[in-house]
């Protein structure tokens, strides 16, 4: 489970990576502290490296039991908000990366392109 504060940019990211690279080995979802709705820029951002993510929707973590999670990586630093059954997940971390919301899409492609890094090191730490 990725979570973010709106749902709508880092963690969408993380959950396309992870759809396309950990397929068949992990699966993911994403959610927000409150839902909220994709970003474009963060669509055209994933699309320009081939990875289609305008079918992903914004959800709100209360739409999800934690029991149903092993790993829970927030991206926002909002992990310190969390319900104590999130943080208690098997792996639990926080990256607290930027939020490209407002910035240059420059600014969308580093966060995405740092997103990726860290879910690579993730599902192979999984797998």
């Amino acid at each position: 489970m990725f979570v973010c504060k709106k749902n709508s940019r880092r963690s969408q990211m993380a959950e396309g990576f992870t759809k396309v690279l950990g397929a068949g080995k992990v699966e993911v979802s994403s959610s927000g502290l409150a839902s909220s709705e994709v970003d474009p820029i963060t669509v055209q951002v994933m699309s320009e490296i081939g990875i289609d993510i305008s079918n992903q929707t914004s959800k709100p973590l209360s739409d999800f039991n934690p029991e149903d999670y092993n790993a829970v990586i927030s991206l926002c630093g909002c992990g310190v908000n969390l319900p104590e059954p999130w943080i208690l997940r098997e792996v639990f971390e926080d990256w607290q990366l930027d939020d490209p919301e407002g910035e240059s899409i420059d600014t969308f492609r580093r966060v995405r392109d740092e997103v990726k890094e860290r879910v690579v090191k993730l599902i192979s730490s999984l797998s």
